[in-house]
């Protein structure tokens, strides 16, 4: 789950940090009072998106009076933001966060992240803040440093020591660093969070270290631990069929493909896209139904997958475990008979109750496609939609 800036520094404000104060603003008017209630000689104006890269997008601008607050204001909420993350589509901007200026000397960069790779929590930064750290670890890995934190034992001064130092930090300036450091590092334990970014973490003219932009990203399956986080969650963010599916417990993520897939188990969920996009056609959705699904649950998936206009087809991969082929079967006709299938099904039912569910498709009356194996349920449903 990511959150908006303004609740990530919210959040920081609770380990000690200092941030530059911001007030949220949903429209013009209450930017200009946002603006005339922070004492400052320029303010920021800063879209509140789930994105990155909002500065060269127009979502970051500077406003030196009160005038100029409510025109950047009214031109910035209800403007469709086009990033390098939101893809083409982009994101409509809602909300703002109006925030005084600061004295920025130099900028740089921290992240905090669940390293999979190392089993650990490892911290990079950069004296490259400010741009797109994807370029920088390509073209001058050498300016980012990373240490590995084993979690049992927890962050150390040598941990932060070789951060610094790395960076060319004096004395004066990593005793500051320090603070950010270790703030950024409990609030990741304390929130279960998978990633924190700040990106720019910005030096001032008086060495102290403040983080002007900031990410968090969640643990879903921790959310249940921190009430106070999940209430933050702003679905307006999300994918709409990403959201109805949570409602179901059902795992799906939306993709740009033309077939959408019903599968139960993520490996084999993976390896039907994979399956698919080796046969020349890509898969519009990952959709996990799990080992215990119901008809219900079933039923809604299909919706799901439906409810995305650019599926041209759909492929069904059950291999019967705990999941009895006979339900997907159920399924498939509940959904028929709720929402108008238009788009060709291929389906491949194999394990429990296999037989019994291509027996009730096959009685159903439905148009569909029975497939021997995957390969063959691929091949039949690419070729359907070509």
């Amino acid at each position: 789950m990511n959150i908006h800036e303004y609740q990530a520094k919210e959040i920081l404000r609770k380990y000690g940090l200092e941030l530059p104060e911001g007030i949220l603003a949903l429209n013009a008017s209450e930017a200009v009072e946002a603006a005339s209630k922070i004492k400052s000689n320029v303010w920021v104006l800063k879209a509140q998106v789930h994105a990155g890269g909002r500065g060269k997008a127009g979502g970051v601008k500077l406003a030196k009076t009160l005038d100029e607050v409510r025109d950047i204001a009214s031109k910035m909420i209800g403007m469709k933001l086009v990033t390098p993350q939101t893809g083409v589509e982009g994101k409509i901007v809602n909300k703002i966060c109006v925030e005084a200026g600061s004295d920025i000397k130099k900028e740089y960069y921290i992240s905090v992240v669940l390293d999979r790779n190392h089993n650990c929590i490892t911290i990079a930064a950069s004296t490259e803040g400010g741009m797109d750290i994807e370029e920088v670890a390509k073209k001058s890995p050498e300016k980012i440093i990373a240490v590995h934190v084993d979690y049992t034992i927890g962050l150390q001064n040598f941990h932060i020591a070789k951060l610094g130092f790395g960076m060319g930090l004096n004395k004066i300036q990593l005793k500051n660093f320090s603070k950010v450091v270790r703030a950024l590092y409990q609030s990741f334990v304390d929130t279960d969070a998978s990633q924190i970014e700040i990106n720019p973490l910005i030096e001032t003219s008086d060495f102290k270290f403040i983080p002007l932009d900031a990410k968090f990203n969640f643990d879903d399956n921790a959310l249940y631990r921190h009430p106070e986080i999940e209430k933050m969650r702003d679905i307006t963010e999300e994918d709409p069929q990403e959201v109805e599916a949570k409602k179901f417990d059902l795992s799906y993520v939306k993709m740009d493909g033309s077939i959408g897939c019903m599968v139960n188990g993520a490996g084999l969920a993976m390896a039907t896209m994979d399956i698919i996009k080796l046969h020349g056609k890509k898969p519009a959705n990952f959709l996990d139904v799990g080992g215990g699904a119901t008809t219900e649950k079933v039923t809604e998936a299909f919706k799901i997958i439906l409810s995305d206009h650019n599926v041209k087809g759909i492929l069904v991969n059950i291999f019967g475990g705990i999941m009895k082929c006979d339900i997907i079967a159920n399924g498939i006709i509940t959904a028929a008979k709720e929402v108008k299938i238009s788009v060709p099904i291929v389906v491949r039912l194999e394990g429990t109750n296999s037989e019994l569910g291509k027996k009730i498709l096959k009685e159903s009356g439905l148009k569909l496609e029975a497939a021997n194996d995957l390969e063959d349920a691929a091949k039949k449903i690419v070729k359907a939609v070509s």
